[in-house]
């Protein structure tokens, strides 16, 4: 055990202890009893890292009751997991299915991954919003808790409340700094959404109006949500030629509000920066002996995904769309724009060869250019690459969905092999539907988890299968303050996933993403069969999982 492993990992053993115990003392108490499901003969990995163990898990209820040789016990139903891995349900730590899921509450996507629980919260969170004359939904967070909740979903779901949506609720799109008595409102959202169960607060600084808040700014929300208990988590101002800066931001952020930081989607994009990758990790890796509690998630691809707009400089997008395509639409500032483009501002700008367009508002646009590279659309188009990106947000009214494939794919196997480094897939929790299949998507959407468990794990061996599971279950679960959830053990919720350690295999692809992972055979939600023999059930037991805030009404 090393000095640079996080607290929680340094308690693991005497954590297995007391899983083994109360294993033997289940199996003692569960003779002759009758239980909802009994899963048999699985190989449990129970979350905590350790070594795995054969033996049965029993559910009543939304609840595992019991753990060990249930071989006297009966139940309802019964399961032969015999030759399968269980594990806690997965935990998806950048998930974007705050939208989907109204849309479509199965979660298919994530769920034949075993992902049971969904955390929305990248700089925009669902609330607060203000009401529109038509809007009777919700117009906070936890409004939007609750009607999530009573509309009735698959997976469990939780929420950081983004100051990015903070921002924009109180200043709009203006680039300038909050006066005092709005910081006081701002700050006084972040409160009311912690008492409503928000994890803390989530940030995306590279995007507007995100990116006109400065760290003083930052640090203000978070000392609010420092003191209930939250944690700080954040998409850096820069993951390209200023990421050493980023990280010191974050680093400040943390130390000044005393908070928890997490990153968001670790990488270094752009292949000359790409050796900075020692300097990154010896960064973190110090800020935790210094006694930070500094952690990341990833996504094991080399191409990330956002909007073709981001190649426009920050200044032009101040106002939010509508103001860009009025910019874009003037001569003087198309001139500056196109200028500001052409000298690497903003330092994001790649090789036109390495962004696909995903698609398009308009139908037309899309039958023509969708899954293309910029290069070639811009010759299709008959202009530079800068010009064609300025006509096609204007002509689309959208920000247009791109792949930008500027991630090593050795560093991101360096960074996935640490070991404060959970998964996440940034993308929404999808199905097979003419409402999804109709738009491109990142192939992370359908293959996140599974493409780690198979590729990286079985395949390459990047870290061990049990290894693996904590990060996707106790490890999230510990950074959120998550209890009774991310590990196997009698009186935890029945939050569940059996799977095939053989066969787990990702199938999305950037050409083809809509295809769903396989090998995962069985998932449990609050005890409740949400896949079966690998198929949807089309149960809904998902629940709100709030953070240590809440303030129970």
């Amino acid at each position: 055990m090393t000095k640079t492993m996080n607290l929680e990992l340094s308690v693991l053993p005497s954590l297995r202890k007391g899983i083994i115990l109360i294993f033997f003392l289940s199996s003692f108490y569960a003779y002759s009893q009758q239980y909802n499901v009994i899963l048999r003969h699985g190989t449990i990995y129970d979350g905590s890292g350790m070594k795995p163990f054969v033996g049965d898990v029993a559910l009543n209820a939304d609840t595992i009751a019991a753990m060990g040789d249930l071989s006297a016990a009966n139940g309802k139903t019964e399961i032969d997991a015999t030759g399968l891995a269980v594990s806690p349900g997965f935990i998806n730590m950048l998930s974007w299915a705050d939208g989907t899921l109204l849309k479509d509450g199965k979660a298919v996507s994530d769920l034949k991954q075993g992902v049971t629980l969904e955390v929305f919260g990248e700089g925009w969170s669902p609330g607060p919003r203000k009401r529109e004359p038509s809007d009777k939904m919700w117009t906070t967070l936890g409004g939007y808790f609750d009607h999530l909740q009573k509309i009735g979903v698959s997976p469990n779901f939780a929420s950081f409340v983004g100051a990015t949506t903070i921002r924009a609720y109180v200043i709009g799109y203006q680039n300038r700094k909050p006066s005092v008595p709005e910081l006081l409102q701002m700050k006084g959202l972040v409160k009311q959404a912690m008492e409503e169960g928000a994890m803390g607060v989530g940030s995306s600084l590279i995007y507007s109006p995100a990116t006109f808040a400065d760290t003083d700014e930052l640090i203000e929300l978070c000392r609010v949500a420092h003191q209930y208990g939250g944690m700080y988590i954040t998409h850096m101002r820069s993951e390209s030629d200023e990421i050493l800066l980023a990280l010191n931001e974050t680093f400040r952020i943390s130390r000044e509000a005393e908070v928890p930081a997490e990153i968001y989607h670790l990488k270094i994009n752009q292949q000359r920066n790409w050796g900075k990758i020692d300097t990154v990790l010896f960064k973190i890796d110090s800020a935790r002996k210094s006694g930070l509690k500094i952690s990341a998630n990833i996504y094991p691809y080399n191409a990330s995904a956002t909007g073709l707009k981001e190649r426009i400089p920050n200044w032009a997008q101040e106002g939010g769309m509508q103001s860009l395509r009025a910019r874009i639409r003037n001569p003087d500032a198309r001139k500056k724009i196109l200028y500001d483009m052409g000298h690497g501002i903003p330092t994001r700008n790649s090789d036109p060869k390495d962004v696909m367009l995903l698609g398009f508002e308009n139908d037309s646009l899309s039958r023509l250019y969708k899954g293309k590279r910029l290069n070639e659309v811009a010759r299709l188009h008959g202009k530079s690459a800068d010009e064609t990106v300025l006509d096609l947000i204007t002509a689309d009214r959208s920000s247009i969905g791109a792949l930008y494939f500027l991630i090593s794919e050795g560093n991101m196997v360096r960074m996935l092999a640490e070991p404060y480094v959970s998964v996440g897939s940034d993308a929404g929790a999808m199905a097979m539907t003419k409402e999804f299949t109709d738009q491109g998507t990142h192939p992370r959407a359908y293959g996140t988890f599974a493409r780690v468990l198979g590729k990286y794990v079985r395949d390459e061996k990047v870290m061990s299968l049990e290894e693996a599971v904590r990060r996707m279950t106790s490890l999230p679960a510990s950074h959120l303050q998550i209890v009774k959830r991310g590990a196997l053990r009698p009186g935890n919720f029945g939050d569940i996933t059996v799977f095939d350690p053989l066969k787990i295999q990702d199938h999305a692809t950037f050409e083809n993403p809509h295809q769903y992972a396989t090998g995962v055979n069985h998932v449990f939600v609050n005890g409740i069969q949400v896949i079966k023999d690998g198929e949807h059930t089309g149960a809904k037991p998902g629940r709100c999982v709030r953070g240590p805030g809440w303030k129970k009404k």
